[in-house]
């Protein structure tokens, strides 16, 4: 069985795969302090839900982190306490798909397993990624397989912070879309400001995003934050929360059949 571990800057999103079925998932904060030892306490706990443990059943690790400190220390507790490497999805790792942009180097692993993945779902057409996540983010994947860049914008949980430390007289509110997109109290007008125009941000990226890769795209989302929005957006097709798990799973079988890069 393979564990796989998708480290953002806000949750952790993690995942037992038999073969290619995804049996067990779960979140939780992702928090930067937390030791090698700490991890697998956490990590422990929620085997032991599924009746799985360090010794029992699992036999890899496959990581994408944009959070470096967790990283060495994801690094670290599989060492330590699966008693095997971590596939880590970093630079010279092997994915299936080649990454067009001036410094491959910077695109985050989430970014290229989210491309690995829609690829995989549609082999021979364009498609657009949109990550729900603290950042937005929209990525291109022409229908060669080819990671060709997207766009980064602030994530609708950000943005609405952003604003509620910036104004003394708007109060924080539930992140739910109000009936209306015109509010008649300040509740609605925030919710329909930041729901509404978050979907409206989305579907602009997109658009244009599509128009370049030649006027016609798939457009599948993913991200804890996705189910908030996506009803909202006017060109989102699909959402697929298990996307960055998935896309983790093929680069390490990839790895594992000594696949090409």
């Amino acid at each position: 069985m393979l564990l796989a571990v998708d480290v953002g800057n806000t949750q952790t999103h993690m995942g037992v795969f038999e073969r290619e079925v995804l049996e067990h998932e779960w979140r939780a904060a992702t928090v930067q302090q937390r030791t090698a030892d700490e991890l697998a306490l956490l990590f422990g706990q929620f085997l032991s839900l599924a009746d799985l443990s360090f010794s029992r059943q699992i036999t890899g690790v496959a990581i994408c982190s944009v959070v470096p400190r967790a990283t060495s220390e994801l690094r670290e507790m599989t060492e330590r306490y699966f008693g095997f490497p971590a596939l880590v999805v970093e630079p010279g790792t092997r994915t299936g798909i080649s990454i067009l942009t001036d410094n491959p180097r910077e695109v985050g692993a989430d970014r290229i397993a989210n491309a690995v993945a829609s690829h995989e779902m549609y082999p021979a057409e364009p498609v657009v990624v949109v990550d729900f996540g603290t950042a937005i983010t929209v990525d291109a994947v022409s229908a060669n397989g080819e990671y060709l860049g997207g766009a980064i914008a602030p994530g609708i949980d950000t943005s609405a912070t952003a604003l509620f430390l910036a104004t003394a007289q708007i109060n924080r509110v539930e992140l739910v879309a109000p009936g209306t997109a015109i509010g008649k109290r300040t509740m609605t007008s925030v919710q329909s400001g930041i729901v509404f125009g978050t979907a409206a941000l989305v579907d602009g990226l997109v658009e244009r995003v599509t128009d370049e890769l030649g006027g016609s795209a798939r457009v599948v989302a993913t991200g804890g934050l996705a189910p908030t929005v996506v009803k909202h957006c006017r060109r989102v097709e699909r959402i697929d929360p298990q996307l960055t798990l998935n896309g983790l799973r093929l680069i390490f079988d990839r790895n594992a059949e000594g696949g090409s890069s």
